[in-house]
């Protein structure tokens, strides 16, 4: 028979495990933007400092040197920054998850043992 009391309660359960696995949705986007706004304004910085600083030189090839670092050194921040950013969106993925782990296990469980009657 259909028990209203515990139909109220796995609601709530359920309405709980959503809220938990958008809050760590959101604060996860919120550091992405963050760390990639953070990024940008560097990388933009470094490059107007770069564009100063060849403005400045008097032989082809200074700057051929200084384009040559700062590229290399632009590549490489951008593969770190990258790398980052990966693996913030890896945990971005875990944390969401996160929530949902102990209702699937125990549903399966449930479904084990109903087979298994």
């Amino acid at each position: 028979m259909f028990n209203f009391e515990d139909a109220n309660k796995k609601n709530k359960e359920n309405i709980d495990t959503l809220l938990k696995s958008y809050a760590a949705l959101t604060k996860a986007f919120q550091a992405i933007a963050t760390e990639a706004a953070d990024y940008s304004k560097k990388a933009f910085e470094d490059s107007v400092a770069h564009i100063e600083k060849i403005s400045s030189v008097k032989s082809v090839e200074a700057a051929f040197e200084l384009q040559t670092n700062y590229v290399k050194s632009a590549y490489e921040g951008y593969v770190a920054e990258a790398t980052k950013l990966g693996e913030m969106y890896a945990d971005l993925a875990k944390d969401t998850y996160k929530p949902y782990e102990a209702p699937v296990a125990k549903a399966t469980a449930a479904v084990k043992a109903a087979a298994a009657a």
